[in-house]
């Protein structure tokens, strides 16, 4: 287990003086980005390979944001790994160890050569670890969007919603898709959360979002202009 702690910033905070959950997914990976680097794996490691990890599912579930100047303790760990994907875990707690986000991710090796995944390097099992999964619900392995669903605003991708590997960086799309959910006037929940990335929204694409009804709140499908799907949103209470 990777583990760092830190303190809530005013600018991390949303208006009700918490962390966002934006920023709270920031947190998360950030923490797997730190152990990256002290396992001499940073971000240029797969990168002159060719290779990057790319994240197709997180399940995140949320029992409190803490508040502005609360330090935390921020930690993850990868629980299994195989030749075809790497599943990890995060959490977010408090210094008295009182759990507030705990989150299960999927990740895939990507070869950017042949523009698919690809099996994982031996040398990536550095990563694994001895510790459980948490008990957490198992996400759903495709989330099916029902009805038409109500047509939000769009937007283009700017350099501000970049990551290094210079496509939309994964907690961007969960932003868009609660802007898109208050845009159309409707409350975006986030006791638990659950998107899966489908394809890469890169610089000046057109994200278009789908809002759709379901279960405790909404599913978001953002795509392009043709109807491709970058992401998709699940926001529940």
């Amino acid at each position: 287990m990777y583990a760092f702690e830190g303190r809530v910033r005013y600018s991390e905070c949303d208006e009700t003086g918490r962390l966002a959950l934006v920023s709270a997914m920031n947190y998360l990976q950030d923490c797997s980005t730190f152990q990256s680097a002290e396992l001499g794996q940073g971000i240029d490691g797969l990168v002159e390979r060719g290779l990057a990890w790319v994240l197709a599912n997180w399940a995140i579930e949320v029992d409190e944001l803490p508040r502005f100047g609360e330090r935390i303790l921020v930690s993850t760990w990868c629980y299994d790994m195989s030749r075809a994907h790497a599943l990890r875990n995060f959490q977010i707690r408090t210094l008295d160890g009182r759990s507030l986000v705990r989150a299960d991710s999927q990740w895939f090796v990507f070869d950017a050569k042949t523009g698919h995944a690809t099996r994982v390097p031996e040398d990536q099992r550095i990563y694994l670890s001895d510790e459980p999964r948490l008990d957490m619900t198992p996400f759903a392995r495709r989330i099916r969007v029902e009805g038409e669903g109500e047509l939000a605003p769009s937007s283009t991708v700017a350099h501000r919603d970049l990551d290094t590997n210079r496509h939309v960086n994964n907690a961007q799309y969960v932003r868009l898709a609660i802007d898109a959910v208050e845009a159309l006037g409707h409350e975006a929940p986030f006791g638990r959360l659950q998107v899966q990335y489908r394809s890469m929204a890169l610089l000046g694409n057109i994200v278009v979002p789908h809002v759709h009804p379901c279960e405790g709140g909404w599913d978001v499908n953002l795509t392009n202009e043709s109807g491709t799907t970058y992401a998709v949103v699940r926001l529940q209470s």
